[in-house]
């Protein structure tokens, strides 16, 4: 089933239209929780998971999605970023005022302009910077040298002038949250029999050393990060390599098949054909 195609819960939707069930955002993480991929039909998938968590996992996939807010008061374009972002399998909703920005669950990236009618835009960046640690990307007419770094020092991650492309949005937005996975690069990642220490770049599993390659080593990371999300081939590439390769991506496969063999379970590193790769329950 293709990604766009798959049924979805987004914050406020129905899945399938079942009346009484919905995920709504987080509002404690920085993930937003979606139900895809039901394999059952949907009254008893949901029945399932009211009874027993557990048991629901064998009629649903759960995997977590980026959350992103767009501060964007005008609709015509409000309206084009969320349905882009929805098709690039993000998570995404709009507000049109500063104030409505603020007042928001903490989103894991804002987009945001500066031209708004109620709060200045530099303002609403300073705020959210105060008050959380999201990921920020100005999007606004304003080119000028003096606006971008007065907004990078007010906490911006990024400033991208307009007219853009949908193309170089997601891949800034990749490139941030890319920024912020790699900002506790000292913490030590554990799944099951698992162990990366991204400060000494060792992997262990069941407590024995496992020498991998720097791409190798890249990959597992990648995954382990936060396991159980499905991650995308494009992605893994992107991080392991670089986001302007342009060589062929199966070159992936034969990296990630010597990594399943260094772990010694094949069965660790799932692979969902047509979507991508995560690290399985354990």
């Amino acid at each position: 089933m293709a990604a766009a195609d798959a049924p979805t819960c987004h914050g406020r939707r129905y899945c399938g239209g079942v009346a009484g069930w919905r995920l709504e955002p987080a509002r404690t993480g920085r993930k937003s929780l979606a139900i895809v991929n039901i394999r059952a039909n949907f009254p008893a998938a949901f029945k399932s998971l009211a009874r027993n968590v557990a048991a629901a996992r064998q009629t649903a996939y759960l995997v977590f999605v980026t959350h992103v807010l767009v501060v964007e008061d005008d609709p015509g374009i409000a309206t084009q970023l969320v349905r882009g972002l929805d098709r690039a399998g993000y998570t995404a909703e709009s507000v049109a005022y500063g104030a409505e920005a603020l007042q928001r669950p903490v989103p894991d990236v804002v987009l945001l302009d500066l031209g708004l009618p109620d709060i200045d835009g530099v303002d609403v960046c300073r705020r959210l910077r105060q008050q959380s640690q999201a990921a920020i990307i100005v999007v606004t007419a304003r080119g000028e040298e003096a606006d971008r770094v007065l907004a990078l020092d007010e906490g911006a991650d990024d400033y991208l002038v307009k007219p853009f492309g949908l193309a170089e949005l997601l891949a800034r937005i990749r490139a941030v949250l890319r920024r912020g996975q790699r900002a506790g690069t000292g913490e030590v990642l554990r799944h099951g029999p698992l162990t990366v220490d991204l400060r000494t770049r060792k992997v262990t599993v069941s407590g024995n050393d496992v020498a991998l390659t720097p791409k190798e080593f890249a990959i597992l990371e990648c995954l382990a990060t936060d396991p159980g999300r499905l991650v995308s081939r494009q992605e893994i590439i992107e991080r392991a390599w670089d986001e302007h390769w342009y060589g062929p991506t199966k070159v992936l496969d034969v990296h990630l098949a010597a990594l399943r063999r260094k772990l010694g379970d094949h069965t660790l590193i799932e692979t969902v054909y047509g979507h991508g790769f995560r690290l399985a329950d354990q």
